[in-house]
């Protein structure tokens, strides 16, 4: 594969932090398999010297319960933890892209296609998905490499594999690929 092909190609790691594993302060069911599978994902970009990403949501919000600033909950998990020279893109909101310095990041490395993983399915890898298909990347969703929590609608309780796989199955086709890391590795 040629250097241009490499770069087109980069990694974004979305929030694999400490307050989602378990005795974190918002406890994600699956987060430590999603982290072993995206250790798998990293390790292989890195063999390959393809650009790594790292997105770390800081809590800025008034009120905010996990990943505030400047506690062991908000760092980044030791699984994942970015080697020196990987960029860590500092956000706020659960679009990646979203006053931040992701798409510059990018554009530097020469990325093309993007393959993302992380946690939460529902909130930050969708946002995220489907911005950078906005802005023009091709997308590839890690199905095992991302987690979702339960959610409840009009009394409804919603178990977190129905919630990941409803989120999945929308992104699929319309905003990108959805596989598992086994295709990828």
């Amino acid at each position: 594969m040629s250097e241009d092909m490499k770069s087109a190609e980069a990694l974004v790691l979305v929030d694999i932090q400490n307050d989602y594993f378990p005795g974190g302060a918002y406890e994600v069911p699956g987060s430590p398999a999603v982290a072993e599978v995206a250790a798998s994902l990293l390790t292989s970009f890195r063999r390959q010297n393809k650009p790594v990403v790292h997105v770390q949501h800081i809590a800025i919000r008034p009120g905010s319960t996990f990943f505030l600033p400047n506690t062991t909950g908000a760092e980044i998990h030791v699984k994942v933890f970015p080697a020196k020279g990987e960029p860590v893109v500092v956000k706020h909101f659960p679009n990646s892209f979203r006053e931040t310095e992701l798409l510059e990041t990018l554009r530097s490395v020469g990325a093309k296609r993007l393959v993302i993983a992380g946690m939460m399915t529902h909130m930050c890898i969708d946002a995220t998905t489907r911005a950078a298909c906005d802005l023009g990347f091709e997308c590839t969703v890690i199905s095992d490499a991302c987690a979702a929590p339960a959610q409840t609608y009009g009394g409804l309780q919603v178990p977190p594999e129905h919630v990941h796989a409803a989120f999945l199955a929308a992104l699929n086709g319309s905003y990108g690929k959805v596989v598992e890391a086994q295709e990828r590795l």
